[in-house]
């Protein structure tokens, strides 16, 4: 089976590991002076993990290809989560690494959670929360691991879920073995997050685009995202009486490997902080 692995000198996968998704916001960038007066009392707060797999996730969406994606379960396992206040802000745009003034880890060990835990409105999931000194965390790195669970042993990700299209239902599993690691600057969203005041309480997210895997029907079919998305079609395909279960090793040697490079590609480019980049 092909394994690979996204660390953080980005090797081989360097070309394609830097991630940005079309119509991106610009994120506010905190002025220094901000900064010194919000850490300037010494004071602790909390800092909160979340993650978000955003209303496709929820509540489902239209694949690049007119499958009708509804998913039951989205397991995903998190290590290793930190995050940082960096003076100048971190670019994950270039080739330089998270110089970070603070720093805190949220979550060391494996962690899975469910990113469709909830109904369709529900908010991001809570991961881990951790005592923090007040600051604008405005960096965050972590990685995406096999799971220890049942359902999860030896799996990064378990998409669970059902597609529909023309009549046609395909109730599918899909386990992706590729560890990823990720580093982020700042989250870009309506609502800033990570500025930690006092003894208040912050949020910073790790966000996953499940519609870089499957595109979008909503978005011009010449949109990047659905011109680099692999859709469901090619993996409908593999069904057998209307179910497809499948791990990351048979869609290697089943897709085509121009579809399954835009798999890769894909898994690659799911990690953001809202729309904010990662590499």
């Amino acid at each position: 089976m092909k394994n690979l692995l996204l660390v953080a000198s980005l090797t081989f996968l360097a070309p394609i590991a830097l991630v940005s998704c079309s119509g991106n916001e610009t994120a506010e960038v905190e002025t220094p002076a901000e900064n010194e007066t919000i850490a300037s009392s010494g004071e602790k707060g909390n800092l909160v993990l979340v993650a978000n797999g955003e209303d496709f996730v929820r509540q489902g969406f239209v694949t690049k290809d007119g499958w009708q994606i509804n998913f039951d379960n989205v397991y995903v396992t998190l290590a290793d989560v930190q995050a940082y206040q960096t003076e100048p802000p971190f670019d994950p745009d270039t080739a330089e690494e998270i110089k970070a003034s603070e720093s805190v880890v949220l979550v060391s060990e494996p962690t899975t959670i469910d990113l469709a835990e909830g109904g369709a409105d529900a908010q991001p999931i809570k991961v881990a929360e951790k005592e923090a000194p007040a600051g604008n965390y405005n960096a965050l790195s972590w990685q995406i691991v096999p799971g220890q669970t049942d359902v999860t042993a030896g799996k990064t990700i378990v998409l669970d879920g059902t597609a529909t299209k023309d009549g046609e239902t395909v109730d599918f599993v899909i386990g992706l073995n590729q560890p990823l690691t990720y580093q982020c600057g700042e989250f870009v969203g309506d609502d800033r997050k990570g500025i930690l005041k006092g003894t208040e309480t912050a949020d910073v997210e790790t966000t996953f685009h499940f519609d870089h895997i499957f595109g979008d029907a909503g978005a011009p079919a010449d949109d990047p995202l659905n011109q680099e998305a692999v859709g469901f079609q090619p993996m409908a395909a593999l069904a057998t009486n209307g179910t497809l279960e499948v791990d990351q090793e048979t869609l290697q040697s089943e897709l085509s490997s121009e579809d399954y490079q835009k798999l890769e590609n894909a898994i690659v480019g799911l990690g953001h902080v809202g729309e904010g980049h990662c590499k």
